[in-house]
Order: C-alpha cells, then structure tokens, then sequence
C-alpha cells in the first residue's frame, strides 16, 4: 500500500514531538516566549487570553481555541495588551514540573513543539502559514478537543507510560491541526489564491498525483503519467497542480527529488549510489540537476555534510 504523503513527508522530515506543558495563570499577567526555529501549538483549555504576535493585532483567544506557529518570532501570551510582558522562559521554572503556574488557575493551557531535521525543515515550514488560529467553532475543533481532554488528563495520572501517552497524542494533534490547515488552504486555492501542497491534498485527485510523486520519486514521471493517476486531463491536470501546489507538475518532480537526493547523501550514501536510486541513468544528468536545484553539487554537500547537523 502507497504510504500517503504526510507520512512521507514526516519520515523525512524525522518529525519528533518534543516537551508538552500545560500553563495555569490568574490574575494581571503578560508572559513572552522566544523566538523558535521550530512548529509550536498552544490550545486554550480553560478561560481567555490575548496572543501578540510581531506587528499583528492582538488575537482574543478562548476555550476551545488551538493555534499553530511555524517558524515562529517572538510571541506574547497575556491577559491584558496593554501590560509590559516580562520573561516567560525566567519567570516559570519548568525545571522541576511540566505544569508552569502564574498567579492562578483562571487560564489553563497546553502547548507543545515539534522538532524536525534542519535539512528538511523548511519543507514544512514554507507550506505552513506562519500563524494559523483553529477557532473553537471551527468543524475540526470538536476532534481536536477530544484529543486535548485526553491529553490534559495524562498530566494527572501516575500510571505507567504517562510521558509515551502524551507523545503519542502531541503527534495526533500535530496530523489533526494539519488536517484543518489542508482544508482551509484548499478552499483558499478553490477561491483564487495561491496555495502549496498542504492546501493541495485535499484535493483528492492531486493528492493522488502527490502520494505518487512523494512515494515513487525514482519513476520518470511526465505530466502525462501523472494526470493518469489524478483521472485527468494533461492540460486540466498541469493548470491546477500548477495552481493548487504553485509549481508545474514536473518541476516539483524534481525538487522533491533533489530533497530525497540531499538525504541520501546526508546518510552517508554515494553520489553514484543516490543517482540509481533517484532513476538518474548517469552521475552527471544527476548532478546537474541538483545543483541546478541545490545550488551545489553532490560532492561539495558530501564533503560538508560532516559539519552540518543531522
């Protein structure tokens, strides 16, 4: 069975969720939280607050609010705009607990992060918006907060595998905010905007086309090939992945490529090697085309590999 791509992508992407918190705060507070190279959720469970976020308006968010941050500045969690923020990285100790309280219990809430290969971050981060609010109201809130009641009941528990549970349920979160994120990026491309591939996958004919590029990057596709598998036409199928994803059906054949190519040679695997695993019938087409795509040749990112992180 053709794996889909989101499962893809997050094997690539070494995609590992990292600490889950829960927050409680009363009273007048202003928290601000550091900038982070890195996919951040926070969900209201409890209460309201305000979200600043760079130069933006504030963001009343409420029980039942889920955000997400990809590649996130600076961000301030407060119960009053108009309160200076003080350090929240100082001011709660999160040494000794992963519930961090301030002043009381009027607002709770849970956030986690995910961490991803720096070699491939930006494939997630450059198909993601930057800030995208998931209201309470939303058709997709109801799952989210039965996944997040679960989640927070495992801060209580002293059973055994409490920190597995809580992994396991940020990782659910993570599919199920991404969900949400492709159907509201695919009705942004169905009214006219520019979109990428997270909005295209809810498109089930291109997402089709997607699964098979993503799973299969080594066959030599051709537009033709690929409107076969989506049940089109060339010409409807090139117009609307070109419009859904924002590159030509062929052009995004080899930038996904020249991605897998870059971690294959990160694994330690020869240029030879990732040019017949990538369907390349010479060394030089395949070289050419990456560092066409890269910027670099094969061998330069194989010496350098070395120095970078994995």
């Amino acid at each position: 069975m053709m794996a889909d791509t989101l499962t893809t992508l997050f094997n690539l992407l070494d995609l590992k969720s990292a600490r889950c918190t829960r927050f409680e705060a009363g009273g007048d507070w202003s928290l601000r939280f550091p900038e982070k190279s890195a996919i951040k959720f926070v969900a209201v469970l409890r209460g309201a607050c305000f979200m600043l976020h760079g130069d933006k308006p504030p963001i009343r968010l409420r029980a039942g609010d889920v955000f997400l941050l990809s590649q996130y500045p600076s961000y301030v969690l407060t119960s009053d705009p108009a309160l200076p923020p003080e350090d929240g990285a100082r001011v709660i100790d999160w040494s000794r607990s992963d519930t961090g309280r301030y002043g009381g219990d009027e607002v709770v809430m849970i956030g986690g992060a995910y961490r991803v290969s720096s070699l491939h971050e930006h494939l997630l981060g450059d198909a993601l918006p930057q800030q995208m609010l998931i209201p309470a109201e939303a058709p997709s809130a109801a799952q989210l907060s039965r996944t997040l009641q679960t989640l927070e009941s495992e801060f209580t528990r002293t059973d055994i595998g409490s920190d597995m549970m809580r992994r396991h349920l940020t990782d659910m979160l993570l599919v199920q905010m991404l969900r949400a994120i492709s159907a509201r990026e695919g009705e942004t491309v169905s009214n006219g905007g520019q979109g990428n591939w997270i909005g295209a996958l809810v498109d089930k004919r291109l997402g089709l086309a997607l699964d098979a590029i993503h799973a299969n990057p080594e066959r030599p596709w051709t537009v033709s090939a690929l409107a076969g598998v989506a049940g089109m036409s060339r010409t409807a199928f090139s117009e609307r992945f070109r419009k859904a994803v924002g590159r030509a059906p062929i052009d995004y054949v080899v930038h996904w490529r020249m991605q897998v190519a870059d971690d294959f040679i990160h694994q330690g695997r020869s240029v030879s090697e990732v040019a017949g695993l990538l369907g390349y019938g010479s060394q030089s087409a395949f070289g050419a085309a990456f560092k066409r795509i890269k910027g670099r040749s094969p061998r330069a990112t194989l010496r350098g590999k070395g120095s970078q992180r994995p």
